[in-house]
């Protein structure tokens, strides 16, 4: 059985967090302080009120920061132990809680800051209090030995523990919210943290060379390689803060990367972490927003391509949505189930539902998916597609012939399976006539459909009407004809009237 989540671990992992910094800061100030400062105590009651200021420093500094940093972190135990519960926080203790977890490192530098820059006026005034002069180096180096450490301890102390509240702190506080967005917090920008970055690498090292090269030198020691040593601890350090700016700044960015190459290769399940309360935050935050944006347009799109049809959905994206359209030369097909009403009487209407869905599941495979046709919309028991409609237009009039008498021979097939399904089997009427048509959205502006109007549609659907009278399943009219680009088998019938049109209409059928 997993043990139950506590608090525990990661506030004890925020308390420790400025320990190692502490340590490298005090770590330089023993070595200067024994190397250097220690020496220029030229006398016994300077070295006892030197060495009694450090016991008493240490036992009253050391406890007062440390109660107060654990004060600090501790007073996030209440909200964590709720949250790793499941149970609800009240929003204004939740707020606090997460105001204090994205100023942890500024409180951590500010005690660190506290503690180191308060040496510098209590050593100097207590050594001041000993009978005879202080030494004029010591002036010098004693400053150099806190504010050297100083800047060591301060600025690693914030990394360090921005690095562990991002890693331990946050995903419980911000699990699903932004904690760019919370007010009240003071976050470290990306240019403070290029400041405190230049601060850390190089004004201490190169500030403590300089304060080196200006102070008198202390006896008994090597400017030269004391110089090589306090420049090579800089540099150390200096790499340390880099790693650190690294991974606080290159760990998003990959994220950010990752999950941008997955968007751009069509996966939109992808979310950035936004664990952050800087730029980076606010950056992950609008990314994941596109991308659930994104998933929302490709469902709609998604939806929208399986009610009015792939091929149609496409077409209007591609174009312009609003109240318009284009003329174009096309090539309009009509498709019509014989005695449909007459076979719905003595149908079920499940049946009904299910043989109308075989059939058209069959005919929108062969023009769409085969002959490069778009079904326009559906009529109950037929259907209108068109052909011409996208880049590969010329050859709209073979693609929707070669179409036509395909849907003929997978009729054919559709009636041996489904054999004793409503009465006798299914047989239609094809109709097709290529011309200029206006193809576009048309409506109101609350409400479009993407279809085709002129006389060229009218004129298919009459066509279809005709193909009772001719006693064919297929006729196509001499426009059609001639704009077939291949050598079909034809029939040619007598031409036939056609109500709104003067003249008689010649019609082919397959031969």
């Amino acid at each position: 059985m997993d043990a139950p989540l506590t608090p525990t671990r990661p506030l004890l992992a925020t308390a420790l967090a400025p320990v190692l910094p502490q340590l490298f800061g005090s770590a330089f100030n023993i070595w200067y302080n024994f190397s250097v400062v220690i020496p220029l105590l030229a006398t016994d009651a300077l070295r006892q009120r030197f060495f009694t200021a450090c016991i008493a420093y240490n036992a009253i500094a050391y406890p007062l920061t440390i109660l107060a940093w654990l004060l600090a972190v501790g007073a996030l135990r209440p909200v964590l132990r709720r949250l790793l519960a499941g149970e609800k926080v009240a929003a204004s203790a939740l707020l606090a809680a997460r105001r204090r977890a994205i100023n942890l490192p500024w409180w951590g530098a500010l005690l660190a800051g506290s503690g180191w820059l308060v040496c510098i006026p209590v050593f100097l005034v207590a050594l001041a209090a000993v009978p005879g002069p202080l030494p004029p180096m010591l002036l010098w180096h004693l400053p150099i030995s806190f504010l050297v450490s100083g800047f060591i301890a301060i600025t690693h102390t914030f990394f360090v523990t921005e690095l562990t509240t991002h890693r331990v702190l946050f995903p419980i506080l911000f699990a699903r919210e932004r904690a760019d967005q919370t007010p009240g917090a003071l976050s470290l920008s990306l240019r403070g943290r290029g400041l405190l970055w230049a601060v850390s690498a190089g004004i201490c090292p190169i500030g403590s060379l300089l304060l080196l090269s200006f102070a008198p030198p202390a006896p008994g020691t090597n400017p030269e390689w004391f110089a090589i040593f306090v420049g090579t601890v800089g540099i150390a350090f200096g790499l340390c803060t880099a790693l650190m700016i690294a991974r606080l700044v290159a760990e998003p960015i990959d994220h950010l990367r990752a999950a941008a190459q997955a968007v751009a290769q069509g996966r939109l399940d992808v979310e950035v972490p936004m664990h952050r309360a800087d730029e980076f935050g606010l950056l992950a935050a609008e990314f994941n927003h596109m991308i659930g944006e994104l998933r929302g347009k490709e469902q709609l799109r998604q939806t929208f391509g399986l009610h009015v049809g792939r091929r149609a959905s496409e077409q209007i994206l591609a174009r312009d949505p609003g109240l318009s359209g284009v003329e174009q030369i096309i090539t309009v097909m009509f498709v019509d189930i014989r005695s449909f009403t007459r076979r719905s009487e003595v149908c079920p209407p499940a049946e009904m539902v299910r043989l109308l869905n075989e059939f058209l599941k069959v005919m929108v495979e062969i023009v769409e998916t085969q002959h490069g046709g778009m079904i326009n919309k559906f009529l109950g028991d037929g259907f209108i597609a068109l052909f011409g409609i996208g880049p590969d237009s010329d050859r709209h009039a073979t693609d929707a012939l070669r179409a036509g008498a395909e849907m003929l021979r997978g009729l054919a097939g559709l009636n041996e399976r489904l054999a004793g399904t409503c009465g006798e089997p299914l047989a239609i009427g094809i109709g097709i006539h290529t011309g200029p048509a206006i193809v576009g959205s048309i409506g109101s502006p609350d409400r479009l459909e993407f279809t085709a109007i002129g006389s060229t549609v009218n004129l298919a659907s009459r066509i279809e009407g005709l193909t009772k009278t001719v006693g064919t399943p297929l006729l196509l009219t001499a426009a059609t004809k001639r704009a077939v680009r291949e050598e079909i088998a034809l029939r040619e019938y007598p031409p036939q009237t056609v109500r709104g049109v003067d003249e008689p209409v010649a019609v082919y059928g397959l031969g």
